[in-house]
């Protein structure tokens, strides 16, 4: 019996060990506002910066607002919210509005946000050499 409760103890143990430990989600980085309405390459520059199309017209000039940013996955049509409050918004911009953007970090099942941990940007496009009659 001792054996029994101790092997629960450490499955039960196990899997809440498991649930903290970081993954890798891949997708494209957009915004939330953008992947429900499916603009991904019409999103206008402003839902980057203060959240929404228009949104420019009720803020004040200088003024500005955290936008919430999201990893839309293609092949399961699934969005998730990122916090990004570990990581630097400077080196999300060569990230934003690409496929192939890997973030990982924990997912929280009830907010469905990712709390980011790192971040890896796409690999660049391969230079290609045009070898046609001109």
């Amino acid at each position: 019996m001792k054996k029994v409760a101790m092997l629960c103890a450490a499955l039960v143990f196990s899997a809440f060990a498991a649930d903290n430990e970081p993954q890798e989600f891949d997708g494209l980085l957009t915004t939330p506002n953008c992947a429900a309405n499916g603009a991904f390459a019409d999103c206008y520059l402003e839902n980057y910066a203060c959240g929404s199309d228009g949104c420019f017209k009720d803020i004040a000039a200088g003024e500005r607002k955290k936008p919430n940013i999201a990893l839309f996955q293609h092949n399961t049509g699934k969005t998730y919210l990122v916090d990004v409050s570990k990581l630097n918004l400077s080196e999300l911009g060569e990230g934003m509005n690409k496929n192939g953007v890997v973030i990982v970090g924990v997912l929280d099942e009830k907010t469905n946000t990712i709390a980011a941990t790192e971040f890896k940007a796409p690999p660049p496009p391969k230079k290609s050499f045009f070898k046609g009659c001109l």
